[in-house]
C-alpha cells in the first residue's frame, strides 16, 4: 500500500440520477484496487441501526469485488481499525458519529493511520464532515454532544456536504446555506469551507487535492467572495494556505 495519505470524501452516498454510490463507483473501486485492498471496514456510527445500514452498503459494494464488514461485528473497534487497510465512514448524524468515534478512541487512531499512509479513508456526508478540521459546518441537528467539535483532520479545512446554491430570493425569505456558512466564517476559529455539491467528491492523494465525481464545489474564505470550482479542478492550494 502507498505510504501517502489517501482519502475520498463524498458529499453523500446518493445523487439524483444515480443509484446508491454509483456516481463514486469508479473512484472507490480504483483507490481500493490500486492498493490491493479486498476488504472494507464500514463504520455505521452515524445511524442507530448498525446491521441494516451495513447490509445496505454491503449490497452495493460487494458486487464490485470487495467484501464489506461492519465495525460493530468486532469486539474491539480500535483493533478492527488497526487490522484493516480501508474504512468507509457512512452518513447520518454528524454529532452522533463523532461522539461514538471519540467513545471508541478512534479519532486519533484514524488520523494517525491515514497520515502514515496505512489506512485509506472513504467518507460520505457525516463521514466526510468528521474527516475535516471540525464539524462546525455540518447541516445536522446537534442531537447529542460529542466531547469536542474537533474532528479527524485529514484535511485542514472544513467541508459543507450537500451544498446547495442560495434559494430564489424572490420566493425564499429565510436563511440560505451561504448565510450560515458566512456566519461561521465570522468566528475567530473559522477555517475555509468547501461546499461539496451533491455528486461531488474530494480526492486526497498525499498532499494533492482534486475535485471528482459529477458535480463541482464552492469555496468560502473569510474576507473573500465565494469561488466555484468545476469537476476536475486541482485545489491542492487548500493544503498550503493560512487558515483564514
Amino acid at each position: 500500500m502507498s505510504s501517502i495519505r489517501q482519502a475520498l470524501l463524498l458529499s453523500s452516498s446518493n445523487c439524483h440520477g444515480y443509484s446508491m454510490l454509483e456516481f463514486a463507483k469508479q473512484e472507490i473501486s480504483s483507490i481500493l484496487k490500486k492498493n490491493n485492498v479486498k476488504q472494507l471496514l464500514f463504520i455505521p456510527y452515524a445511524q442507530n441501526d448498525f446491521d441494516t445500514y451495513t447490509s445496505k452498503i454491503k449490497e452495493v459494494i460487494d458486487p464490485w469485488g470487495f467484501e464489506v464488514s461492519g465495525i460493530h461485528a468486532y469486539p474491539d473497534p480500535a483493533n478492527a481499525v488497526m487490522s484493516t487497510r480501508a474504512i468507509f465512514v457512512g452518513g447520518g448524524n454528524t454529532f452522533l458519529l463523532l461522539k461514538r468515534l471519540y467513545e471508541n478512541n478512534l479519532v486519533e487512531l484514524i488520523r494517525n493511520r491515514v497520515a502514515e499512509g496505512n489506512l485509506i479513508y472513504i467518507g460520505s456526508s457525516a463521514g466526510t464532515n468528521v474527516a475535516t478540521k471540525s464539524i462546525h459546518t455540518t447541516n445536522d441537528m446537534p442531537i447529542i454532544y460529542p466531547p469536542s467539535f474537533d474532528a479527524i483532520r485529514i484535511v485542514p479545512f472544513n467541508i459543507n456536504p450537500h451544498y446547495i446554491e442560495s434559494a430564489d430570493p424572490e420566493t425564499h425569505k429565510g436563511e440560505t446555506r451561504d448565510q450560515r456558512i458566512n456566519e461561521y466564517l465570522e468566528m475567530s476559529h473559522a477555517s475555509p469551507v468547501l461546499g461539496l455539491k451533491e455528486g461531488s467528491l474530494l480526492h486526497v492523494n498525499g498532499d494533492s487535492l482534486a475535485l471528482r465525481g459529477v458535480a463541482g464545489a464552492v469555496l468560502f474564505r473569510k474576507g473573500h467572495k465565494k469561488v466555484e470550482y468545476p469537476v476536475g479542478t486541482d485545489i491542492t492550494f487548500l493544503f498550503h494556505q493560512n487558515e483564514n
